[in-house]
C-alpha cells in the first residue's frame, strides 16, 4: 500500500519544527547555517554560483556546438515575445526607482544562475513577492501568465498553492507560502532584442528568455512536498502525476533485454552505488541548482534500441516536461527532441511497482529531463517516497537560460558573469 504522507507528520512541537518558529526567511539562513550538513552545501553551492562562468551541461566536458543551428530570429507569432514584453514593462512602470533597480538586471548577469530550490532564503536577489502589495505581485504573475501556456501557468501557481498547504502543516508559513518567490528581470523587455525574467523560491524555478519569435524555458525545477494537497478549498489537487505515469509506462514496456540496459539500480538507494551518488540536497538529481557546468555521463538505453511504440513513448514523456511552453515554442521543442532521438537515452533507478519510488533521466543533446522522488525534509519519511517528487529539464551544451542562442545573436560570450 502506497504510503500517506500523513502518517510521516512531524509534531508540532518536534524540534525540527519548533526551533524555526520565531524565524523569518533570513534569521532562518543564519539558523541552519549552525548545522554543519546544511553549512557545508550552501557554502559549496555559493562558492560556484561566486567563482564560475557559465559553459553548459555536457556528457563529456565539452559542450557540442553543432545541436542549436541558428536563423535570426522575427517577431512572429512562434513565441509571446511581445506580449511578455507588454507585461513586463507594466511590471516595471508600477514600481519606483528603487524596486525598478532591484528587479532589473544586465543581460548577462550572474543574477539568472542564482537560483535554487530549497525553501532557504540564500540569494536575495529581485523582488520578493511576499514583500510587495497586490498591484505588483498581481503584475509579476501577469507576466508568468503571459510568457506560459495557460496549463503550465496553473501548474505553477498549483506549486505555490502547495507550499502554502505545507506552511500550514507545519505552522511555518513566514518561511513557505504561497509568494515566497524571487522574481528578475534581464535586459529591456523587447519584441525582437534578447531578455528574459527568471522566479525562483521553494521547489518552484522558472528561467525564460525571449529574443523575436524564439524562447528558451530552462531550467526549470518544479517540486513538492507533499505533491498533493487533501483539505481546504484546494483539496484533491496532485502534482506532476502525468509525468510520473508516463516514465513508469515507458520503463514497463522495456523488454528484459532492453531494461538491462535502462535499469542502472533496482532501488532507489542502491547499496551498490558510489558513495557519493546520493547528494544531501538534491538524492539522485545530477542537473540541480548550481550544476549549470556538470558533466552528466550518457546512461541507459538509445533512442535507436527502442521499438516504434517506445519511441513514441519516449517523445510524449518528454512533451510532457515541456508543457509550460506556449504551444507554438513546445513543438519547435519536440520537433528539436525527434532530430536527436537515436542517440537519445533513458534510464532508470528503483522499482517499477505501484508503490516504488523511483529515479529517471532522459537526455540528449538538446534536452535533460529528471524526475526524482525524495526523502522527507519536512516530513518524517527518512527513505524516499512518492509524495515527495522533484522535476528538473535543462537544455545541455550551452542553451541554458538561452545562453548560445544570445551568443550566436549578439555575437558576444554571454558567460553569465556580468554584475550583480
Amino acid at each position: 500500500m502506497a504510503a500517506h504522507f500523513r502518517d510521516h507528520l512531524y509534531p508540532l512541537d518536534h524540534p525540527r519544527l519548533a526551533r524555526f518558529r520565531d524565524c523569518d526567511p533570513c534569521s532562518y539562513v543564519t539558523e541552519l547555517r549552525n548545522d554543519p550538513l546544511f553549512d557545508g552545501v550552501l557554502t559549496q553551492w555559493q562558492h560556484t554560483f561566486e567563482t564560475t562562468r557559465f559553459a553548459g551541461i555536457s556528457s563529456d566536458g565539452v559542450p557540442r556546438t553543432d545541436v542549436f543551428p541558428y536563423t535570426p530570429p522575427e517577431p512572429a507569432d512562434a513565441a509571446p515575445a511581445a506580449t511578455a514584453g507588454e507585461a513586463a514593462l507594466a511590471l516595471l512602470a508600477c514600481l519606483d526607482e528603487d524596486a525598478r533597480t532591484t528587479l532589473s538586471h544586465p543581460l548577462d548577469s550572474r543574477v539568472w544562475r542564482a537560483w535554487m530550490n530549497p525553501e532557504i532564503y540564500l540569494n536575495r536577489f529581485g523582488l520578493r513577492l511576499e514583500e510587495v502589495d497586490e498591484e505588483v505581485r498581481a503584475r509579476a504573475l501577469a507576466l508568468l501568465a503571459a510568457s506560459l501556456s495557460p496549463t503550465g501557468y496553473q501548474e505553477i501557481r498549483d506549486v505555490m498553492a502547495v507550499n502554502a498547504f505545507l506552511g500550514d502543516l507545519t505552522q511555518l508559513p513566514r518561511l513557505m507560502n504561497e509568494f515566497s518567490y524571487n522574481i528578475n528581470i534581464f535586459g529591456t523587455p523587447s519584441p525582437t532584442e534578447p531578455w528574459g525574467w527568471n522566479l525562483w523560491g521553494h521547489h518552484l524555478a522558472l528561467n525564460c528568455l525571449f529574443i523575436g519569435s524564439r524562447q528558451v524555458l530552462a531550467p526549470v525545477f518544479l517540486g513538492a512536498e507533499p505533491n498533493r494537497i487533501d483539505a481546504g478549498s484546494r483539496a484533491g489537487l496532485r502534482l506532476f502525476a502525468d509525468r510520473e505515469n508516463a516514465g513508469l509506462a515507458l520503463a514497463r514496456s522495456l523488454t528484459r533485454e532492453q531494461a538491462e540496459q535502462a535499469v542502472l539500480y533496482q532501488h532507489k538507494r542502491d547499496p551498490a552505488m558510489p558513495a557519493d551518488r546520493l547528494h544531501p540536497g538534491d538524492e539522485l538529481h545530477l542537473g540541480g541548482a548550481f550544476q549549470d557546468n556538470r558533466v552528466i555521463p550518457y546512461e541507459g538505453i538509445a533512442g535507436k534500441d527502442l521499438i516504434a511504440g517506445q519511441r513514441e513513448t519516449l517523445v510524449e514523456l518528454v512533451a510532457r516536461f515541456l508543457g509550460h511552453l506556449p504551444e507554438a515554442a513546445r513543438r519547435s521543442r519536440i520537433s528539436e527532441v525527434r532530430a536527436h532521438l537515436d542517440e537519445t537515452r533513458f534510464c532508470w533507478i528503483g522499482g517499477t511497482g505501484d508503490d516504488d519510488p523511483f529515479y529517471f533521466r532522459v537526455q540528449s543533446p538538446v534536452v535533460l529531463i529528471e524526475y526524482d522522488h525524495h526523502a522527507g525534509m519536512f516530513l518524517t519519511n527518512e527513505e524516499p517516497q512518492k509524495f515527495h517528487t522533484h522535476t528538473l529539464v535543462r537544455i545541455p551544451n550551452g542553451n541554458d537560460y538561452g545562453v548560445e542562442l544570445v551568443r550566436r545573436a549578439t555575437g558576444t560570450p554571454h558567460l553569465l558573469d556580468g554584475p550583480l
